[in-house]
């Protein structure tokens, strides 16, 4: 139950951030009472604090060995994280959201989103080592979701391709 609390509480709050969604919607959307919602997560900010670490963990897991890939490789790798959730789940990054959210986050939430962030960048530092020349990893990580940012307003999945394919030319192994 407590899995179906979070991936509701995700699709939710990847479309339309922290407030974007009550416990009372929660409920409805698994087919619970919001009392039962409220037992796995007595508050919001526990809900919210448990999805952006178990989004932390998955991204952590999908990212895998960055001494695994080669720089550009890297890159194409966490561009098609970017790319997946703009073209196939219609969503926006978790944390992306959140961070933008940022001054109306509670404090114990932004320690998680800022996780996010650190995981993407120190991964993609240890990826792009053996470059000769590669833009500083944070630049990249903002490149990605200022162009998940783009492309979802747009309505253009083509603006964060090209952010992506640009990006990986930018670096020379």
């Amino acid at each position: 139950m407590k899995e179906a609390i979070l991936d509701a509480a995700e699709s939710r709050a990847r479309r339309a951030g922290y407030d974007g969604f009550s416990f009372r919607d929660l409920a409805e959307e698994v087919g619970i009472t919001s009392a039962s919602v409220h037992y796995h997560f007595p508050t919001k900010e526990r809900l919210v604090e448990a999805l952006t670490r178990r989004y932390v963990d998955r991204t952590a897991l999908y990212l895998g060995d960055p001494s695994a890939l080669r720089p550009r490789a890297a890159v194409r790798h966490l561009g098609a994280l970017f790319i997946r959730a703009n073209e196939v789940e219609d969503r926006m990054c978790l944390c992306g959201l959140l961070a933008a959210e940022g001054g109306g986050l509670p404090e114990q939430v932004r320690p998680q989103v800022a996780a996010f962030f650190d995981l993407v960048a120190k991964w993609l530092g240890v990826a792009l080592r053996p470059a000769k020349t590669a833009p500083r990893a944070v630049e990249i990580v903002a490149a990605l979701e200022g162009g998940l940012l783009i492309s979802r307003i747009r309505q253009d999945p083509a603006i964060l391709r090209g952010i992506v394919s640009e990006t990986v030319k930018r670096i020379e192994e």
